[in-house]
């Protein structure tokens, strides 16, 4: 078996990718393993390193330690714990035994939680380029699709830098509505379960196949409901059980992402006006709007399957309304959506000046943010630190600039939106 594996060599793999690929999958595979070695978010590169460690050891992911003495790092006292659904989880324990189990690196760590989100956003770009292409698109359309997403600053930072990993849902996600255009409903609510279990803003898209799959026989869209819905328990409710951890500090925080405000929200600007992003008493059922508002919209949308083009659409608008109306919206988030509005571009259904305003204003957004001293964490955090300090005198600033920068988001949005309900195609500009 070792002499197998050593006879894999990278060189025979890359035979396999044609000529006029090679240079530009190279180049970018060499940027985000960079990227993915020397960065990562403070808090969340943290929470995935001291979750993967818990995991690994047979602890409990939900209940929050002091790690200092395991990674011999202060940023892991009073930490707090993941937020995610146990997928992910899981994942991190994986490997943190192929990683700091083995070699003991802090920085060999951070590298490799970011590989499945690096061969995630690989795996994005060929599939929006296969997509494309099965859609009569011609070759220069294609490669430049292909190129925009390997080389995407909004993608890199988020994932392979900040250490997110919304690229993966959003591959999971794609895959999926491309499967149901296709009729293989099993598969396509597998991958929808996944992703949703990996991280629930993919949630309006299960709309859009309700939508898609409305009429008869009903027993299509009973049996994907069915897939969907174990699958979800599968990978959600049963890890609990099976490894006999604690429920109670997500079931006790059930509202958390209503209760808050900020983030790319227009609620961002009560953080602006009372220094706090914690919503009052019972204004947190404005974190609950989007459900209403979505149902709204997915009633309006016109019902049964009409092709890949008008699912992807409808999934766009569902989820846009979705982001549109929270009542906290991180940046990253948007990357679930960022292969669908450029597929929609290229095929001109959207407006390219909406495509780069979905992946521009978000990286300005997060300037404002204060994140990009954060990714500083792994390798000079003493920079870092100076760096917040100096980046907290103009907090008022910031909050301001942060205000305005969600303004034209909502309406690059909202027009997106619009552009969904659309029957006949917006020319691209």
């Amino acid at each position: 078996m070792s002499n197998l594996v050593r006879s894999i060599k990278f060189t025979h793999l890359i035979q396999f990718v044609p000529k006029a690929d090679r240079a530009y999958l190279l180049t970018s595979l060499l940027l985000q393993l960079t990227l993915g070695l020397l960065f990562g978010h403070l808090y969340d590169t943290r929470i995935f390193m001291a979750t993967g460690y818990l995991v690994a050891t047979g602890q409990d992911p939900y209940i929050s330690q002091d790690l200092t003495q395991v990674f011999h790092n202060p940023a892991f006292r009073g930490m707090t714990s993941i937020g995610y659904p146990p997928p992910w989880a899981l994942i991190l324990g994986l490997i943190y035994l192929f990683s700091f189990n083995l070699f003991h690196s802090f920085l060999i760590y951070n590298l490799a939680i970011k590989l499945p989100v690096i061969l995630a956003n690989l795996g994005l770009a060929y599939l929006v380029r296969h997509v494309l292409q099965s859609q009569g698109l011609d070759s220069n359309t294609t490669h430049k699709a292909w190129v925009f997403l390997l080389f995407n600053p909004f993608l890199l930072y988020f994932t392979t830098a900040w250490g997110q990993f919304d690229s993966l849902v959003a591959l999971l996600t794609l895959g999926s509505l491309v499967l149901l255009s296709r009729q293989r409903l099993t598969a396509s609510s597998i991958l929808l379960a996944m992703a949703i279990s990996l991280k629930p803003t993919p949630v309006p898209v299960v709309l859009a196949v309700v939508v898609f799959l409305w009429g008869k026989p009903w027993k299509r869209l009973a049996a994907y409901m069915g897939t969907l819905l174990v699958g979800i328990i599968l990978l959600c409710i049963a890890p609990f059980f099976i490894f006999h951890w604690d429920a109670s500090p997500i079931l006790l925080g059930w509202n958390a992402q209503f209760t808050v405000s900020g983030g790319m929200s227009l609620t961002t600007f009560y953080e602006l006006v009372k220094n706090t992003y914690t919503l009052p008493g019972n204004w947190w059922l404005l974190g609950i709007l989007w459900l209403p508002l979505t149902l709204a919209a997915a009633l309006l949308l016109p019902r049964g399957g009409h092709g890949l083009v008008d699912l992807l659409k409808h999934s766009l608008v569902l989820t846009l309304i979705f982001f549109l109306t929270r009542t906290w919206l991180s940046e990253q988030n948007l990357a679930l959506i960022l292969p669908v509005v450029l597929i929609l571009a290229a095929m001109g259904e959207l407006p390219r000046l909406a495509l780069t305003a979905l992946w521009t204003l978000p990286l300005f957004f997060t300037i404002f943010n204060t994140s990009p001293p954060q990714l500083l964490f792994p390798t000079w955090p003493e920079q870092m630190a100076r760096l917040l300090q100096w980046m907290d005198s103009f907090r008022s600033f910031r909050l301001v600039a942060r205000m305005l920068l969600v303004i034209p988001w909502q309406v690059d949005g909202w027009w997106m939106v619009a552009g969904g309900f659309r029957r006949r195609p917006v020319k691209a500009v």
